[in-house]
């Protein structure tokens, strides 16, 4: 099992951030989008990666199933604390997928997208994310942009 968490203290009640996901998700990883309206059931994700919302408690977390089975990620709010918990079960090809490539651009996207909550919260992050020089290099090979569009 593979697990990797991701937190930030917005300073002010992060609830409200769990119900904006898709507003604040940063552009450079694919527009999240949902076949309706954010919720249990609705079909999406961004970019190639697809899921399923399974839980939702507004203003507290929400939960995604990846379509390929293989594990969750969760969105969630305690006091002024949001927190992105994945949790994979990967089989050993997938595992050496996440190893290489994919744990990086995942741990780049979420970092974004935490950003992204804290300038709405009214404050810029102490200290902003970064791209790896492998994050970058993984992108462009994909056809991706190779950096960050100037509003993020």
């Amino acid at each position: 099992m593979i697990k990797n968490v991701h937190t930030r203290d917005l300073g002010v009640p992060a609830g409200q951030f769990v119900d904006r996901i898709q507003e604040l998700w940063p552009p450079a990883w694919g527009k999240q989008e949902f076949d309706r309206p954010l919720g249990v059931g609705a079909d999406g994700g961004h970019g190639p990666i697809r899921y399923r919302c399974t839980e939702y408690e507004p203003g507290k977390s929400i939960t995604f199933a990846f379509s390929s089975g293989e594990g969750t990620h969760t969105l969630s709010a305690s006091g002024t604390v949001l927190t992105h918990e994945l949790i994979g079960h990967f089989n050993p090809k997938s595992r050496l997928r996440w190893a290489l490539v994919i744990r990086w651009l995942h741990d780049a996207c979420i970092e974004d997208l935490l950003d992204a909550c804290e300038r709405a919260a009214g404050r810029e992050p102490a200290v902003p994310a970064r791209w790896s020089p492998w994050v970058r290099l993984v992108r462009r090979s994909f056809g991706l942009l190779s950096r960050r569009p100037a509003s993020v």
